[in-house]
């Protein structure tokens, strides 16, 4: 398992996890005020996540073809569909609380509460680790998880200014 999550660290696909935490996080925090069912936050969260990738992987082979004029090969398409896989785990990472919720594990303002705070973890974990295998220091490796969980932490406050 160790060698999976190092080998996931050291892919490209890290870059569009964190992009979707934010895409997933922006989403949790904008369907808080008015909370629907579990079930439909689950729907909300699963569709946006398909649509996003969808998007992904349609602009990266459109952008590819354009690019280079030639058709993407099936070594191509594999690689931007991994790419798209991790755009919706980024984004659908908020799902499980929601699922939870909808089992009866959690009310639905706690499984709110557990999406946002851990989407923002997410966010600056990834943040850390990326500073730490990139050689930087333990304080910079710090700073630099609360400068990218800062992303995070603005949406969470902008939603609390607001509402």
């Amino acid at each position: 398992m160790l060698a999976a999550i190092e080998a996931h660290l050291g892919s490209e696909q890290v870059s569009r996890v964190i992009y979707g935490a934010i895409i997933g996080l922006a989403l949790v925090v904008s369907l808080e005020k008015h909370p629907p069912a579990a079930g439909v936050v689950v729907a909300s969260i699963c569709g946006t996540a398909l649509a996003v990738a969808l998007a992904e992987l349609y602009s990266d082979i459109v952008g590819a073809e354009t690019r280079t004029h030639r058709r993407v090969g099936r070594a191509g398409r594999r690689s931007f569909v991994k790419t798209a896989a991790a755009v919706a785990f980024g984004i659908s990472f908020p799902a499980v609380f929601f699922i939870l919720s909808a089992a009866g594990a959690m009310d639905v303002a706690t499984a709110f509460t557990a999406a946002k705070w851990s989407g923002l973890g997410l966010i600056a974990l990834y943040g850390y680790v990326g500073a730490q295998l990139s050689g930087r220091s333990l304080p910079a490796s710090l700073l630099h998880a609360l400068a990218v969980g800062l992303i995070g932490g603005f949406l969470i406050g902008l939603k609390a200014l607001l509402h």
